[in-house]
């Protein structure tokens, strides 16, 4: 039976507002892959090509992947927007907001291209970053390249349980999914990331209860901590929660520990996924400035951001249209 002119219509609207894998459960190993385009319009026509053979890109990896967990999320910055997409972009799409608090600073750092990768195994994810690096060739800079690993029960290398605020069912869209308020994107997400290095000896010096004071939760079962008074020294759970007359909003954090034990390096790359940017903006104000300032995040004294940087997640549709 042919679908009638409206159905057509419908069935266009959803394809090309369908989003990434935003939604994807929390993997095994994980990349991050952050990259610089030149400026030149050769390399733009060839970076513009291959964002527009993604989905190519992808279904020669989840081919070969017989347990299909391998997903693949491109976000583009606010300076590449236009010069690769050629149309204004998404309401809340800016640079990311360097902070510098009484003691910690939150910097900001170079990106036009994040490539957010997972899968079960470290074989997949490496096998699409050949085949992507060598069909961008010289038209980007790699500005950074990090791999995660699933820590034991999902911990961080603090080792206190992480995400545990991420929403689920019907609310995890509604927290990280652009919608009709900025229809011309709708299905896309901001994503916020950040790479933070521990202090692992300083912080296994604290007393556990004092870390459990730090963070807001306690750390063998995961529950959570009383509030502290609004003028007092506030959890780090406390200071990531962000609520207005609207209510609480929500964002999607899939985080994932990396270590270089050679190098003495551990740390956590933070990744948030959010219908509005304001958000991560407030909760990193919250805990680099303080809420009131200057009662920074304590965490930030065993745990130092070294890189960040603000993209937006189209929607497939968008993606896709690239490569016409």
């Amino acid at each position: 039976m042919a679908l009638r002119p409206t159905q057509i219509s419908a069935v266009r609207q959803t394809l090309r507002t369908e989003p990434q894998y935003i939604d994807a459960p929390l993997s095994i190993a994980a990349a991050f892959l952050v990259l610089c385009v030149r400026d030149d319009e050769a390399s733009l026509a060839r970076v513009r090509s291959v964002l527009g053979s993604t989905s190519d890109l992808v279904k020669n990896i989840t081919a070969r992947d017989i347990t299909a967990t391998f997903t693949c999320n491109v976000a583009i910055s606010h300076r590449a927007w236009r010069p690769l997409i050629g149309k204004p972009p998404p309401r809340e799409l800016r640079p990311f907001k360097e902070l510098q608090g009484a003691t910690h600073r939150a910097p900001a750092t170079p990106g036009d291209l994040l490539y957010h990768l997972r899968a079960r195994s470290m074989d997949l994810i490496v096998e699409f970053e050949k085949l992507l690096l060598e069909a961008l060739g010289e038209a980007v800079v790699t500005q950074d390249e990090v791999t995660g690993f699933r820590y034991f029960d999902g911990r961080d290398l603090l080792e206190f349980v992480d995400g545990t605020a991420n929403p689920d069912g019907l609310a995890l869209p509604d927290a990280t999914l652009v919608g009709e308020e900025d229809p011309d994107h709708a299905g896309g997400s901001y994503v916020v990331i950040q790479k933070y290095l521990h202090d692992l000896p300083a912080w296994r010096a604290q007393a556990t209860e004092a870390q459990e004071g730090i963070i807001g939760r306690t750390k063998q079962d995961n529950r959570e901590l009383p509030d502290a008074a609004p003028t007092e020294q506030k959890s780090h759970k406390t200071l990531c929660t962000i609520a207005d007359d609207q209510g609480e909003h929500a964002i999607l954090r899939d985080n994932m520990p990396f270590a270089s034990p050679g190098r003495g390096e551990y740390g956590t790359y933070f990744i948030g996924y959010t219908r509005y940017l304001w958000v991560v903006e407030k909760m990193l104000e919250r805990m680099f400035l303080g809420d009131p300032p200057p009662l920074h995040d304590r965490i930030l004294d065993f745990s130092r951001a070294t890189t960040g940087v603000t993209f937006f997640a189209p929607a497939r549709g968008l993606l896709d249209s690239l490569g016409d």
